[in-house]
């Protein structure tokens, strides 16, 4: 049953636990991420980024606890239209062109294929809408499968590392582009492990061990350890998570 409490926040969670091969990866998560915001999920690789990602979007196994997503429990059949997920791997066709992925999965998704030169157009590759995807580079794949958690207007899309290894000029053009669905009601979850991202994000989930560390606007987690830079404030946090577990 969903708790109407929390159905303003775009994904809310309680006590979330997921345990692979013995080991805790998810230790016990609880946290809203607001709706029309950009929100950064930051931690170091291994943290748990990538389960809870899963978990949010209903795929990942052996979860507990509580997993809402837009007033729904999270992997229910009413959010297949609802939510976007680009995973870190390339998740489209080599063998076709940008324009015949999207044109497949619109028809996957039950999307308009009207859809399919708005999302191509949002990710810049107009210009290499007839190419095959296998003769692309690395930067521009990645933006073929944001391009097809367009599809349908989704009003979730959830992110995982979506800018690594691309260059500065294609992370701040996606940075934009993640700012204006936002600023058009889309509610966007960004993961990352690099720290300079921070900033870019009106709030963050800073995560070490499966665990979140802190949930904050970068403003005030700077101002509240006195670190200069998010990355400063991390190492501050988990300075502090130490002493108290003495």
């Amino acid at each position: 049953m969903v708790n109407n409490s929390t159905v303003d926040a775009a994904i809310h969670t309680e006590d979330l636990r997921v345990e692979r091969g013995g080991r805790a990866v998810l230790r016990g998560l609880s946290f809203d991420v607001p709706r029309g915001q950009v929100t950064g999920l930051l931690g170091p690789s291994g943290c748990g980024k990538s389960t809870l990602m899963r978990a949010i979007v209903g795929v990942q196994a052996r979860c507990t606890g509580v997993v809402e997503v837009l007033g729904q429990s999270a992997g229910s059949a009413a959010l297949r239209h609802r939510v976007g997920y680009v995973t870190q791997a390339p998740s489209v066709y080599p063998d076709l062109s940008i324009r015949q992925n999207l044109r497949f999965f619109a028809a996957v998704l039950g999307a308009d294929q009207g859809d399919v030169d708005d999302a191509i157009a949002k990710v810049d590759l107009v210009d290499y809408a007839d190419d095959l995807v296998s003769r692309l580079s690395g930067g521009q794949e990645a933006r073929v499968s944001l391009a097809v958690a367009l599809l349908g207007e989704p009003e979730l899309l959830v992110l995982d590392e979506p800018t690594v290894g691309l260059d500065p000029v294609l992370r701040r053009d996606l940075w934009a582009l993640f700012h204006r669905l936002a600023d058009s009601g889309v509610t966007v979850l960004v993961s990352s492990h690099v720290m300079d991202e921070a900033d870019r994000c009106e709030r963050l989930l800073l995560m070490r061990d499966g665990v979140i560390i802190a949930d904050d606007t970068p403003q005030l987690l700077r101002s509240s350890t006195g670190a200069d830079d998010i990355e400063g404030a991390f190492l501050t946090l988990v300075d502090l998570d130490r002493e108290a577990s003495r």
